[in-house]
């Protein structure tokens, strides 16, 4: 949903069957991967941009950046914020707000400023979730 905004844009691949909600922020200054059935809150911010912590050098404008890796089946809440050189793993979900400064591994729900794992996605979870969608698509038809 618009509006999005895009450091570069040729440096970001996104998978099929994604949803970002309004106020997109991708800082592709290098590669952003984001798998297939990704969603994205409002207001998510994907930074691969990184300064020099110098402030001598860091005045001179200096850039560079680390990728960006977002597996897939991944959701992101709203005002989430994936710093440089950060990998999420598959299946993962990461809570409104978060801050995400190292990697998160596949099947966990992690939150948190700085995100951290909460705990694993159960195989009961999935189960309960799928019985529901079921219902629901029953129900509509």
């Amino acid at each position: 949903m618009a509006p999005i905004g895009f450091d570069y844009g040729w440096n970001t691949h996104v998978g099929e069957n994604f949803f970002a909600n309004m106020d997109l922020i991708v800082l592709d200054v290098c590669e952003v991967r984001i798998g297939e059935n990704c969603m994205f809150g409002p207001r998510v911010s994907l930074l691969t941009a990184t300064h020099p912590i110098a402030s001598g050098p860091r005045a001179e404008l200096l850039e560079s950046g680390q990728p960006i890796t977002i597996g897939s089946n991944v959701w992101l809440g709203g005002h989430v914020v994936v710093n440089p050189g950060v990998t999420i793993g598959d299946h993962t979900v990461i809570g409104s707000g978060s801050v995400v400064t190292r990697d998160i591994p596949s099947n966990v729900v992690a939150a948190g400023n700085p995100c951290r794992v909460i705990r694993e996605i159960t195989d009961e979870e999935i189960r309960h979730w799928e019985r529901l969608a079921e219902e629901y698509r029953a129900a509509a038809r």
